[in-house]
C-alpha cells in the first residue's frame, strides 16, 4: 500500500479524468468492492454522483443526488469528517439508511473532498467491502490524501 496515488491512478486523473477507471484503481488499492465519488452541486448542499462501482441498480436513484446530512456520504459532507461503519449489515450507525444494506457492503467509509482554495466540501469519496472491516489509521490517511488530489481535479477541470 502506498502513501499516495499510484502512477496509474494519477494518469487516469490528470489525462482524461476517467472517473470509473480512477475509482476502480482506488478500490483495487484498498481491496474494496464498491465505491462512489460525488461532487457538490453549485446550488444548495447536494452531492451529485460522478461515478460508482458495485452499487445495485435498484438503489441507483437514491445515490444520484444526496443532500448533505443524509446517508454516509451526506453525513461525511455535513460533518466535514470521515464517516465509517464497520458492519453496515448489522449497524446503520445512525447515519446510513436501511436501503444501504442492499449494496451488500459491510465495512464502509466516506471522506469529504475539500477545496484547497476555500476549504469548502466539494464532494465525497466512499469505498466499501463486503466483509465487516475497520479501516486503519493509515488507510484513512491515504484515503484523505486521495480525496485531496481529487479536489484539485474538481477545481481545475469542469468534469
Amino acid at each position: 500500500m502506498t502513501d499516495q496515488l499510484t502512477p496509474d491512478m494519477l494518469a487516469y486523473m490528470t489525462n482524461s479524468v476517467n472517473w470509473n477507471s480512477t475509482l476502480a484503481a482506488i478500490l483495487q488499492d484498498f481491496s474494496c468492492q464498491t465505491g462512489t465519488i460525488h461532487r457538490t452541486a453549485d446550488s444548495d448542499k447536494i452531492l451529485t454522483l460522478v461515478c460508482q462501482i458495485g452499487v445495485p441498480e435498484s438503489i441507483m436513484h437514491k445515490i444520484t443526488s444526496i443532500p448533505f446530512g443524509k446517508g454516509i456520504a451526506g453525513v461525511a459532507a455535513e460533518r466535514q469528517e470521515a464517516v465509517e461503519l464497520c458492519n453496515l449489515q448489522q449497524d446503520l450507525g445512525g447515519v446510513a439508511r436501511v436501503d444501504a444494506r442492499q449494496t451488500g457492503v459491510s465495512g464502509s467509509i466516506a471522506v469529504p473532498i475539500f477545496s484547497k482554495d476555500t476549504g469548502e466540501v466539494v464532494g465525497t469519496l466512499g469505498i466499501g467491502k463486503f466483509i465487516p472491516y475497520d479501516f486503519s489509521s493509515d488507510e484513512k490517511h491515504r484515503l484523505r490524501e486521495i480525496a485531496d488530489q481529487i479536489a484539485g481535479i474538481f477545481v481545475n477541470k469542469d468534469s
